[in-house]
């Protein structure tokens, strides 16, 4: 993944930090190209990562990139994942437990140089969503060791708390930033838990 010993040496997301206090910081996201999959966690014996591998293929990160170039796509950071409802199947690494119709969106952020989603290449498997995702905001708080459950519920109740004591408005469901792959140490891993405010 290019990412030696918890150094992030491949692209990540462009933003611009509005303001930074102790306990968050709030950003702004530039526009970018996504490639998404939205699936049922039992599909993958209740894996919430199973979409990992799909992504993974279309950009060619294990291989030959399965889209219809075919054309190796640089792996980004973070990869994103967060929750959907089942109904939204074409929604965009965060996750969140939750009741039986709980859907995870698995998101990579595709490299800088595509601007547009029709000048990214075609996946051969259609679960991957090829979308833009306009300019947008969020509270973000940024830890370091392993982003289970329990920890990333903490951070983001600690995060609402604090948004909500400053003012902002959240709008929307937090996302799970995750920057590095699942052998690197805990202490070198980098995550960021992100809500959406307005």
């Amino acid at each position: 993944m290019g990412l030696i010993l918890g150094r992030i040496t491949v692209e990540t997301p462009k933003y611009e930090v509005i303001k930074s206090t102790a306990d968050y910081e709030i950003r702004k996201y530039l526009p970018s190209v996504i490639a998404e999959v939205t699936y049922d966690p039992s599909q993958f014996k209740g894996n919430k990562d199973g979409g990992f591998t799909i992504l993974a293929n279309y950009i060619g990160a294990l291989g030959n990139p399965q889209n219809q170039k075919p054309e190796k796509i640089a792996m980004t950071a973070p990869v994103i994942t967060k929750s959907s409802e089942k109904i939204a199947m074409t929604a965009p690494v965060v996750t969140k437990s939750g009741g039986g119709n709980q859907m995870v969106t698995m998101q990579f952020i595709l490299p800088s140089k595509y601007t547009k989603a029709e000048e990214a290449p075609k996946p051969l498997d259609e679960r991957v969503v090829i979308r833009e995702e306009g300019e947008r905001k969020y509270g973000v708080v940024r830890f370091s060791g392993v982003a289970n459950e329990q920890v990333v519920n903490e951070k983001l109740e600690n995060l609402k708390k604090c948004l909500e004591r400053d003012g902002y408005k959240i709008i929307g469901e937090y996302e799970l930033g995750r920057y590095n792959p699942p052998w690197s140490l805990p202490p070198l891993r980098t995550n960021e838990v992100m809500v959406p405010v307005e």
